[in-house]
């Protein structure tokens, strides 16, 4: 499983827009609204890089209008209370 925080930056006035439209992409599992820098950070968890590089190279900056800027962490290690990948169904 590969996990990813994808921070945004939105135009103001479609905020409630992009927000629908994260949440209705395959993979995103939790979008936050930030203070600071960032207006959204978006959990993204799926089963390969391949997935994670459509979302963040296509899907979100050609598909969503009022995405400004995005930058993504892409996890190297994940420590949880719970088995993730278990929870999110991505278990092998």
């Amino acid at each position: 499983m590969v996990t990813a925080i994808v921070l945004i930056n939105v135009e103001r006035p479609k905020l409630k827009e992009v927000v629908r439209e994260i949440l209705a992409i395959d993979g995103v599992s939790e979008l936050h609204t930030v203070a600071g820098e960032y207006d959204l950070a978006a959990i993204v968890r799926v089963k390969d890089n391949n997935h994670l590089s459509e979302i963040v190279v296509n899907k979100m900056p050609h598909n969503i209008p009022g995405i400004v800027h995005t930058k993504t962490l892409v996890a190297l290690q994940s420590q949880a209370k719970i088995d993730i990948e278990a929870a999110f169904g991505l278990k092998g």
